[in-house]
C-alpha cells in the first residue's frame, strides 16, 4: 500500500485543470486544514476532497468491488476510512468551511462535464449567499411600517384659491 498514490491523482488534475480553465483560483493540499484536503478555495470557504471509490468505499458505485481476500480487514479499514472521512468533513464544518466529495467514479468520460459543472455551479451559489448574507444584514433593526416617521406632510393645493 505505500506505492498507492495519494496526491496529484488523475481525479484531482482533472477537477483541478476544470477549476482552473474556469477562474478559480486555489491551493492544493493544505496541510493546516483538517484531512488535508485536495483543493482549498479561500475565497469560497470551501475544501474539496476528490475521493477514490475503493479507498473511501463509496456505497452503491459499480467501481466499489470489496477485496475477496482478508474480507474483515479490508471491511475495518474501510470503515475506518468512512468514519474519518465524517469526522475531517465535520471538523471543517464547525471551523467554518463549505465541504464537497467528488466521487471517482462521477469523473468518468459519461458523467464528468456534468459533474465539474455543478461543482462550478455550487461554489458560485455558495459566494453569492455568503456574499449577499454578509452585505445585506441591516446593522440596525427594521421597522414595522406602524413605526416609520411620516416624512410627508398632509396633500395641500398651493397656488389654487377656494372661493
Amino acid at each position: 500500500m505505500s506505492m498507492i498514490k495519494g496526491k496529484n491523482t488523475k481525479p484531482e488534475i482533472i477537477v483541478r485543470k476544470y477549476l482552473f480553465h474556469c477562474g478559480f483560483r486555489f491551493r492544493v493540499n493544505v496541510k493546516r486544514l483538517p484531512g488535508t484536503p485536495d483543493i482549498v478555495l479561500r475565497k469560497y470557504k470551501t475544501a474539496i476532497f476528490v475521493n477514490g471509490c475503493f479507498w473511501h468505499g463509496h456505497e452503491g458505485c459499480p467501481e466499489f468491488r470489496p477485496p475477496r481476500t482478508r474480507v474483515e480487514w479490508w471491511t475495518e479499514k474501510l470503515n475506518r476510512n468512512k468514519a474519518r472521512d465524517a469526522r475531517v468533513r465535520e471538523e471543517l464544518r464547525a471551523m467554518g468551511w463549505n465541504t464537497m466529495v467528488i466521487w471517482e467514479c462521477q469523473l468518468k468520460p459519461k458523467e464528468r462535464q456534468a459533474t465539474l459543472e455543478n461543482v462550478v455551479r455550487l461554489l458560485e451559489k455558495t459566494y453569492v449567499e455568503s456574499t449577499y448574507h454578509a452585505k445585506f444584514t441591516p446593522a440596525y433593526p427594521l421597522l414595522e411600517e406602524e413605526e416609520l416617521p411620516k416624512v410627508a406632510e398632509e396633500e395641500e393645493c398651493y397656488g389654487v384659491v377656494d372661493d
